[in-house]
């Protein structure tokens, strides 16, 4: 689905996202197609719900948006370090 067609169906609602189909252009993040994971009723829950499934999948593409946003504006972060094993 496309983040217009997410919010005419989910509207006023915090979203647990998944990228389908997404590009990097000039630090940011285009995404086109978006897979709707889950609904929450606030941020809180939602975040908590992001960080469980990043730990356990982080290779997918996850985001967590409030449908009230027009426009998914995705600055892309670089992260710099050591990752320890687990």
């Amino acid at each position: 689905m496309t983040w217009e067609e997410i919010r005419q169906h989910f509207p006023h609602q915090w979203l647990l996202l998944e990228a389908l189909e997404a590009v990097s252009k000039a630090g940011q993040r285009i995404v086109t197609q978006l897979a709707v994971v889950s609904v929450f009723p606030d941020s809180k829950v939602a975040m908590t719900a992001y960080a469980k499934l990043h730990h356990d999948a982080p290779a997918r593409e996850l985001y967590v948006f409030h449908t009230d946003r027009t426009q998914l504006d995705i600055q892309e972060r670089h992260w710099l370090g050591i990752r320890g094993t687990s």
